[in-house]
Formats: structure tokens, sequence, C-alpha cells
């Protein structure tokens, strides 16, 4: 099953936080930019841009981002949606306040997610782990994220139950 007939299965889903963010919604600010990278179906895009943030939002699955407009559009917010092949690298450019990537591993593309964030702006990052769970070519090891956002302020390093959490902050 590709990304496009899991999203169409799965219908729109309901706005709200990163998991690693619930009961820490206050790290997150109420303006400036945000990206949400991988976003999927869009529900951590709509929830950004309800706390009023200017949100880009990209995926390479149509019908994630199809399900995303139209969750934004039933928010009464907007939200840039942008449809591209991370495999070809990041298509935005730096200054934002708050980036977001949630279940897509891609070590190649860690340099690029730091890269992007403005001074003081807050990157959370959730991928699976071998933590807990089995391996498999898609898990990160123990301390991936720590390690690869080390120049970083680190406020949240979570590892278990199949996935690890970062939340981190650019000084």
């Amino acid at each position: 099953m590709d990304w496009n007939d899991r999203f169409a299965a799965s219908g729109p889903g309901e706005p709200g936080p990163p998991s690693v963010l619930v009961g820490r919604e206050d790290l997150v600010p109420t303006t400036g930019r945000a990206l949400d990278v991988a976003c999927g179906r869009g529900t951590v895009a709509v929830w950004l841009a309800q706390r009023g943030l200017v949100v880009d939002a990209l995926d390479a699955a149509p019908a994630g981002l199809a399900l995303g407009r139209a969750a934004a559009d039933a928010a009464a917010v907007t939200v840039h949606w942008i449809e591209a092949d991370l495999d070809e690298g990041l298509p935005v450019t730096g200054g934002y306040d708050v980036v977001v990537c949630q279940r897509f591993r891609d070590p190649a593309l860690y340099p690029a997610l730091a890269g992007v964030l403005a001074p003081g702006g807050l990157l959370v990052v959730t991928v699976l782990s071998v933590v807990g769970d089995a391996g498999g070519r898609f898990r990160a090891e123990p301390g991936e994220l720590r390690g690869a956002f080390a120049d970083l302020d680190v406020l949240v390093d979570e590892e278990g139950g199949g996935e690890a959490h970062l939340v981190a902050r650019l000084d």
C-alpha cells in the first residue's frame, strides 16, 4: 500500500500537537513561521496555524495534502501546502520559528532540518526507534536524534516503545 492509499483509507484527522508536545504546548510560540515536514494528513500543521503561526506543510502524498486542506478549511485557518519529494532535499529556506517532523526518518535530512531554524527556533522530531521495539531499516538507533542535533539546546530527549522524540531549540 502506498501513502496515497493509506491516507485515503484513513480519512481526516483531528488537529493536535505532536505527541511529545502534549502537556508541553507552552514550548510552541503563537507567532512566527512554522514548517511541518512530512505532514501527512496535516493535523499538526492545522494545529500550528490555529495557534497563530504562518505554516508551510510539505508531503509527497497528494491524498494526505488534500486531507490537510480540508482540515484547514474546516478549522478556518490558512496553511501553505507543498507537494515535495524529500528524497530531493528540503524545498524551503530558513527562518522558521518551529520545525516539526513526525515519523519520517532520513538522517541525511537532519542537517537541513536544523538549518532552516530561526535563532531561538524550536525543533520537534519523532522517529521510529529500535528502543523498545524490533529493529528495522527505518528505525533509529539509540541516541541517534540527540547525536544528530547535538548543537541545539535539547529540551526533551525520550526513547522507548519503538519511538524516539527530541525537542530542541537553536540558541
